[in-house]
């Protein structure tokens, strides 16, 4: 028969003493709600059973905790709002529940561990959207539950993450634009604001080099602030160019508003792609406008959330970056150069 696990084995683990474990368990103030965590998620690790009980002193919550930083959030109108609603929804087909808790960029910069971990109100965190990679390190250094990225990753760090495929989806926008007749180009988004933009526009660049389009340095256009926040204008002038890959609709929206204001058509004059299929429904531009790339959010919100489950139960599941393809959708913002020739 395995040998039951004691307080000092705890004790031993985590380098503490078997006072502060004993404290930590029965919940009696004098340690800190970081060594808290890390002594309840040891023992929930290691087996221990309480000998007042006569059952484990950390039992399932049957709750997963989703973190987003708050400047992403929208609602239901963001992209962001409805990809948590799916994994709201495929938690739920999983009996699992979803608890949502907003990361403001104070506590992002600070370190700050999520309250419902602190709580241990969660068996699992699902972090969605671009974050500080040391916030990243500290929190998955520092957890010993189960963690899970959706729509982001760190290229430095190995983590277990679901994205969508921007580097082949706008390929795919590019190489479209290309064979229907465009040369110049240019790429609208910051692509030191998050790592999956950096990947759609190199993307881009790739298509661009496959048709030995010469790249020129004025087609990266930045469409947002360090923090995210897409400016309210993006273009001052056309420059010359004949079509623009976005990274979201969003951006989409904000450079035909731009064109139009200078006078420009769009396709007629100019055509423009976007990336998400996904525009807010309080913008007053009908959804069926912008051909973009189509992000099956319901496809990455399952795989997430069932891998997720795998890993809390200790099941074999795909480990790492985990890519799921979308495709194009052909609406109104492109039309054949060689037409208006």
């Amino acid at each position: 028969m395995a040998k039951d696990v004691t307080l000092a084995d705890i004790a031993a683990k985590i380098g503490v003493s078997t006072v502060a474990v004993s404290k930590a368990l029965t919940g009696k103030p004098g340690v800190s709600d970081e060594l808290r965590i890390r002594i309840r998620q040891a023992a929930e690790r290691m087996g221990y059973i309480s000998s007042v009980s006569g059952k484990s002193s950390v039992t399932e919550t049957g709750n997963i905790g989703v973190i987003i930083p708050e400047n992403y959030y929208g609602y239901s109108i963001s992209f962001y709002g409805q990809l948590y609603e799916k994994v709201v929804r495929a938690l739920y087909e999983n009996q699992y529940y979803g608890i949502l808790e907003l990361l403001s960029k104070e506590d992002e910069m600070d370190g700050t561990i999520p309250k419902v971990l602190r709580d241990g109100k969660v068996d699992g965190l699902i972090f969605m959207g671009q974050m500080d990679e040391d916030y990243i390190c500290k929190i998955v250094g520092r957890s010993e539950l189960p963690v899970f990225f959706l729509d982001t990753y760190i290229p430095s760090v190995a983590v277990d993450t679901v994205v969508s495929d921007g580097y082949y989806g706008t390929f795919m926008l590019t190489d479209y634009l290309i064979r229907r007749g465009h040369t110049k180009i240019g790429f609208v988004g910051n692509i030191d604001a998050t790592d999956s933009i950096a990947d759609r526009f190199w993307g881009y660049r790739k298509a661009l080099r496959n048709h030995r389009i010469e790249f020129e340095s004025r087609w990266e256009i930045p469409d947002r602030s360090q923090y995210g926040k897409i400016g309210r204008q993006i273009l001052y002038e056309s420059g010359g160019l004949d079509a623009y890959v976005c990274n979201c609709d969003y951006a989409a929206h904000v450079v035909i508003q731009d064109l139009e204001k200078m006078g420009y058509s769009v396709p007629e004059d100019v055509s423009v792609v976007g990336f998400d299929d996904f525009l807010p429904l309080d913008l007053g531009m009908g959804t069926d406008r912008i051909t973009s790339y189509s992000v099956d959010m319901e496809r990455m919100a399952q795989i997430c959330v069932k891998s997720m489950i795998k890993k809390i139960r200790h099941q074999k599941y795909a480990e790492g970056i985990q890519i799921v393809t979308g495709k194009i959708v052909e609406k109104q913002t492109v039309k054949d150069r060689a037409e208006s020739k």
